[in-house]
């Protein structure tokens, strides 16, 4: 079309700008990885030359041992992801009802907002240790359940712990929504539950995903202490080889895939974090 304008093109200013940024970047690259070179060969020197290395050696990294202990750590591991799985759902499920009561408004609510705070004071308050021992113990000797796995009752345990921390996380999200939100639902002719459900929440969930994502990611660490009420999971498993080789290296291997484990949600954690962080801060720069 005659006299339509050219497609925009960076002026030289901005290409040196870029072309800046780009080295900028390349040498930061290459001094962090030159830095972490160097940290971990002074590291390893120090620890390699220490007086009991070959003794640590022996007892936490006997390759043969590892080797031969990982099967059945393996198997006690798929242990800990189904307890894992289910854990996720009961703590999703219970935090969000127990945030949801403790947010009813009105005088008529308040048993059902005293029961949601004490509940989340008491499992803050108690160690996973004790609940678990509570739990997994003192319920069956009331024999009022059938027998039920170890692992079932660790599973029900944790859940009771991490549903308190997941529910102030809810709750603290729910509460930074501005109040114009809740008016605003409630003059469209949405009742409270509705408001809840369709404007209150979904927006408090997405300014605690990252905080929520944490608790999980610490879930599945402690998810290993339900190898106290005698189920065989990993840690369990690490803990009978251990006692039949005399060596330590069986942990080693059990942390080692705690750590496979966790690796994929700690890094979605971050991913998820640094995204939001960009999208309140777009537009935000000069």
């Amino acid at each position: 079309m005659p006299g339509a304008p050219s497609s925009w093109e960076p002026s030289e200013l901005e290409l040196d700008r870029r072309r800046h940024r780009k080295r900028a970047s390349v040498r930061s690259v290459l001094i962090a990885a030159a830095s972490t070179l160097v940290f971990t060969a002074v590291v390893w020197v120090a620890l390699v030359n220490s007086p009991g290395w070959e003794a640590v050696k022996e007892s936490f990294f006997n390759l043969e041992i590892g080797r031969d202990s990982f099967p059945d750590i393996l198997e006690g591991l798929w242990l800990n992801i189904r307890a894992l799985f289910f854990a996720v759902i009961g703590v999703a499920v219970l935090g969000t009802l127990l945030a949801v009561m403790r947010s009813l408004r009105g005088p008529v609510w308040f048993p059902l907002r005293a029961i949601a705070t004490v509940y989340t004071d008491m499992f803050r308050g108690m160690p996973v240790l004790i609940v678990l021992y509570l739990v997994g113990f003192g319920i069956p000797a009331l024999d009022i359940f059938p027998r039920l796995p170890a692992a079932v009752w660790g599973t029900i345990a944790i859940t009771l712990c991490y549903s308190a921390y997941v529910a102030e996380v809810l709750r603290a999200g729910m509460e930074a929504v501005h109040p114009s939100q809740r008016v605003a639902a409630r003059s469209l002719g949405l009742s409270h539950g509705e408001t809840l459900r369709l404007v209150v929440i979904p927006q408090g969930l997405r300014k605690v995903v990252p905080p929520l994502m944490n608790d999980f990611v610490s879930m599945q660490k402690d998810v290993g202490l339900i190898s106290i009420l005698g189920a065989v999971d990993a840690i369990r498993a690490a803990q009978i080889d251990v006692a039949a080789t005399y060596n330590f290296t069986p942990y080693v291997v059990a942390a080692l895939l705690f750590i496979a484990l966790s690796l994929p949600f700690i890094r979605l954690t971050d991913w998820i974090a640094k995204r939001m962080a960009q999208r309140e801060q777009m537009g935000g720069t000069v």
